[in-house]
């Protein structure tokens, strides 16, 4: 943990200059570099709930761009994020919020929605605990496409350890908002496979996510915890998803022998499944 976060106000960037620029200047050009060169599909509707890669932009951006210029529509009527991601660094039951008032990165400082987070601790019974948000990059790598596309906006960080889709898909039904918030789930696909194996892996973990399979395990996603939340809910509820883009760390910045596979999903409240 870092020193002074415990039930500090302030979350302080954790992996500014390893995943993103920590220079204010050089991160927001390559942010707005990212989402300038993504597509969009105006054939559907900006969606309510994207699942988005969280690497280093190099590997990354592109695939996270393309998810976040899916929602550029939609950005003068957002003013809440709920952001949940898997926690990587310590063991966790359940979904935890922080205490802290406010989450910083190298663009200034985003406020927390302190009130619905205190309400999820009441109707769902998530955890307030700052030390899973720590070193967490899962959330933070985030923020600073949501800061350069949204401007201003309240977030709710959630991380997430060992739960059920159902215990993560409650939390997700009680922060699910209205037109005003949109839901973030950070999540990468395989790791470590070589390019053709990490392929084949990344297609039927597509394949479950269109079906809202709430199956994933953390060999096919190390956020399987958060999207299968997501696809139980969007079952429940009968909201389609579809993908917008998909690839890994060999199409991008990477060496093919061993990658990392990335995709950005949406999930439309119209859609049909």
């Amino acid at each position: 943990m870092r020193p002074g976060f415990e039930n500090a106000s302030v979350r302080p960037a954790a992996v500014a200059g390893m995943f993103y620029s920590d220079d204010p200047a050089e991160l927001r050009e390559s942010v707005e570099q990212f989402l300038a060169a993504a597509s969009i599909d105006h054939s559907h509707a900006p969606p309510k709930a994207l699942i988005v890669p969280h690497a280093g932009y190099m590997y990354s951006g592109r695939v996270a761009a393309s998810g976040y210029a899916s929602i550029a529509a939609r950005r003068n009527d957002i003013n809440r994020v709920v952001l949940l991601g898997p926690s990587h660094r310590v063991y966790l039951r359940g979904v935890a919020a922080p205490t802290a008032h406010a989450f910083a990165t190298p663009l200034g400082e985003i406020p927390i929605d302190r009130a619905l987070c205190d309400e999820l601790v009441q109707s769902t019974q998530i955890t307030l605990a700052d030390a899973p948000h720590a070193q967490e990059h899962s959330l933070e790598v985030q923020l600073p496409f949501l800061q350069v596309l949204l401007g201003e906006f309240e977030l709710v960080p959630l991380v997430a350890g060992e739960a059920s889709p159902g215990q993560t898909a409650a939390v997700l039904r009680n922060a699910w908002g209205d037109e005003h918030t949109v839901v973030l789930i950070s999540s990468d696909l395989s790791h470590y496979h070589p390019y053709d194996v990490a392929q084949h892996i990344d297609n039927e973990t597509s394949e479950l996510i269109l079906r809202r399979s709430a199956t994933l395990i953390g060999e096919q996603a190390c956020g399987a915890v958060c999207i299968n939340g997501l696809l139980h809910l969007a079952k429940e509820q009968g909201f389609g998803l579809r993908e917008i883009e998909r690839m890994n760390s060999g199409d991008t910045a990477g060496d093919r022998r061993r990658v990392v596979g990335y995709g950005a999903f949406a999930l439309d409240e119209g859609l049909q499944p």
